[in-house]
């Protein structure tokens, strides 16, 4: 299929590692051009020796608004489609667990970049009269997760400033949609199962073999798998679709909406 991306620029966070890393390099197959964003240079400099022509780095913690002010540079004269809004989450915690610093942490590393770096890219997209928002947030936001609070809470936060602009937008041809990944094969499942052994006293296997016989597909998700999903919204056949949430979950959640 022909996403009609090619030669179109793309912004990434948390471009080299699990779902990121993913969606850069599907991307790239699909001929278009890349700003991969990471805090670890040696992996970003390893990312783009891989696709030279076709990416660009920018080091540094998303999170941080040095950052985001080193992109909106870096962009100041360049046409973005869209942005993959992507970074790790918080610890995993129970609610007795948590501090108040904790949910201080949560809104800055969850929230409020996010706001920062939507703020900085709407000028140039309403100006273009076009532009696709995906945000890599979590199933949690369909039905908790045990031990995920802090996430829960704040990326549900994410998806209402999601919906509302979507709403607000879709006048100028911007859309904004909503990964909510379920178990995949990434580095950022293992901070769960590290917390349940914390908790049961269950070696790491168990609890990893424990945790996929809850899923009804049997089998954590796939990255690349993922990535293709993302890369569709990004595309112009996406259109018609903003404002929504996809969990990508192997069927965990068992509500209708």
């Amino acid at each position: 299929m022909n996403l009609n991306i090619r030669h179109k620029l793309f912004i990434v966070c948390g471009a080299t590692s699990g779902f990121g890393r993913a969606i850069v390099l599907q991307l790239i197959e699909e001929g278009a051009s890349v700003i991969a964003i990471a805090r670890n240079k040696e992996k970003l400099d390893a990312l783009k020796t891989l696709h030279t022509s076709q990416m660009q780095i920018l080091q540094g913690d998303v999170t941080q608004m040095q950052t985001i002010d080193a992109l909106a540079t870096l962009i100041e004269h360049q046409n973005i489609e869209g942005v993959v809004i992507n970074a790790g989450g918080p610890p995993a915690k129970t609610i007795l667990e948590t501090s108040l610093a904790d949910w201080d942490n949560a809104y800055f590393s969850l929230l409020k970049w996010k706001v920062a770096l939507t703020q900085m890219l709407l000028p140039k997209m309403i100006k273009a009269n076009y532009g696709k928002f995906v945000f890599i947030e979590s199933s949690s936001v369909k039905q908790p997760i045990e031990n995920l609070v802090l996430s829960t809470a704040l990326r549900l936060a994410v998806v209402g400033f999601a919906k509302t602009l979507a709403q607000e937008m879709a006048m100028y041809g911007i859309t904004a949609n909503t990964l909510a990944p379920g178990s995949h094969n990434t580095p950022a499942i293992e901070r769960l199962y590290t917390k349940k052994v914390e908790q049961t006293g269950l070696d790491f296997e168990t609890v990893k073999h424990n945790a996929i016989q809850q899923i009804p597909v049997q089998q954590l998700g796939s990255a690349s798998d993922f990535a293709s999903i993302a890369v569709w919204l990004l595309s112009p056949l996406s259109k018609f679709v903003t404002g929504q949430t996809f969990a990508v979950d192997g069927g965990v959640i068992k509500s209708s909406l």
